[in-house]
């Protein structure tokens, strides 16, 4: 009972909703998420933990970086969740542009300063 009602708290926020709306696109870091939907970082990251807690995604580690994806082994009522998640959003003006601007963020690996050996 415990895990449902950590899934339906993951699911009754509407930062939530956009982050898994961005994430069923393809997988994305942090930095992705708070520039689509021009949040902080820190909400992102928080929201992000939340759905991940609640078995939504997976994430996966490259260095210090985090790429979250949806999780494809979820229990069996993930689906059908977000079968009806999909279907709500559907047409939403707020999701769309939330689409819009995480085609066009890019993601980037900020370069290491090379350290002199003299």
């Amino acid at each position: 009972m415990r895990h449902l009602v950590k899934v339906m708290k993951a699911l009754s926020d509407e930062t939530r909703l956009r982050i898994l709306n961005l994430v069923r696109e393809r997988e994305c870091c942090v930095c992705e998420v708070w520039q689509a939907l021009d949040i902080s970082e820190t909400r992102a990251s928080r929201n992000l933990k939340a759905l991940l807690d609640a078995g939504f995604l997976q994430v996966r580690k490259e260095g210090t970086w985090a790429f979250y994806s949806m999780k494809e082994s979820a229990a069996k009522y993930y689906s059908e969740l977000l079968e009806a998640l999909t279907e709500a959003l559907e047409g939403n003006e707020l999701v769309e542009k939330d689409r819009k601007r995480l085609k066009k963020v890019q993601f980037s690996v900020p370069q290491q300063k090379a350290v002199s050996r003299s």
